[in-house]
């Protein structure tokens, strides 16, 4: 699995996230229960894999504590990308035990949360390429509103790739934006208007590539395609684009039927279910001890 993921996303972004979601814990009055445990009461926590998976969502969890007790130590032991067995302690924590009851659920959401989009991609990868050792699976725009940064990260930590983050980087036509126009005329269009940009164009049928290909577009959307129809159009587009032609599959794509799909032969498949659909990865934050001041011994 990859382990830079949260290298890739600015500070600003996981800033930004995290004290919208401690907000709507705290609101005005704070946290009550948390108020009623003592002041210098101080513990340690083990962070720790309910089941196996893959670690993304550190960089979230790490903010969290930060913002509720600037300097309290995280240990961590494992990287975003990392494959985590049930039991593993992922990270410890030793420091105030208010604010750290605090954070816990929101730390633990989006670990949760972030650590199920790279694990589920991580089995879509590795079915992929079990009959396509250079097939790339893509993500796509369907995303948690506000939080696609982030789930996009996730991807990347389990073996993913992004495909456009926003409707600004590439060029994608799809059917409802040919209405009134043929597709050559969408990628003559999309060169002069966006010269250097990727142009894409979501084909559903074998007629639809040629002429895709024939226009000069870069890559080919394969649309709801079965793999038979996959591997045909695979070559068509290849025999027919004036040069080099991506071809990508969308639609229909489950872990269970990847492998066929990877085996037509496609260079991209985009899997709208990484982060529709993935489950939240059980982790759970687990007191090793507690004391009442910092001076006092664990009971």
């Amino acid at each position: 699995m990859s382990s830079v993921a949260a290298d890739d996303l600015p500070p600003a972004v996981v800033t930004e996230a995290v004290t919208r979601a401690l907000a709507e814990d705290l609101l005005a009055e704070g946290d009550l229960t948390a108020a009623l445990v003592p002041e210098g009461a101080v513990a340690q926590f083990a962070l720790r894999a309910r089941q196996p998976g893959v670690l993304a969502g550190r960089a979230c969890a790490t903010e969290t504590f930060r913002q509720l007790s600037p300097g309290l130590p995280l240990i961590w032991h494992a990287a975003d990308g990392s494959v985590l067995e049930a039991g593993m302690t992922v990270m410890e924590v030793t420091g105030p035990l208010r604010p750290i009851l605090t954070g816990e659920r929101t730390a633990l959401n989006f670990l949760g949360r972030l650590s199920g989009i790279a694990t589920l991609t991580a089995r879509y990868v590795a079915a992929a390429r079990a009959r396509n050792p250079v097939v790339q699976v893509l993500d796509t725009r369907k995303t948690t509103p506000g939080l696609r940064a982030l789930e996009k990260a996730a991807v990347k930590a389990g073996g993913g790739v992004n495909h456009r983050s926003s409707l600004s980087e590439a060029v994608l036509v799809k059917d409802n934006h040919l209405a009134g126009s043929t597709i050559t005329e969408a990628v003559a269009r999309a060169r002069a208007l966006w010269p250097g940009r990727l142009v894409q164009i979501e084909c559903d049928d074998l007629d639809q590539v040629v002429e895709a290909a024939r226009a000069g577009a870069d890559a080919v959307l394969l649309d709801n395609m079965d793999p038979a129809a996959v591997a045909v159009a695979v070559k068509t587009a290849r025999a027919e684009a004036p040069g080099p032609i991506l071809t990508e599959v969308s639609g229909r794509v489950s872990v269970e039927s990847i492998g066929e799909y990877a085996a037509a032969g496609p260079d991209r498949i985009s899997v709208g279910a990484l982060t529709h659909s993935a489950p939240v990865l059980d982790l759970g934050l687990d007191l090793i001890w507690r004391a009442d001041s910092p001076q006092g011994e664990g009971d």
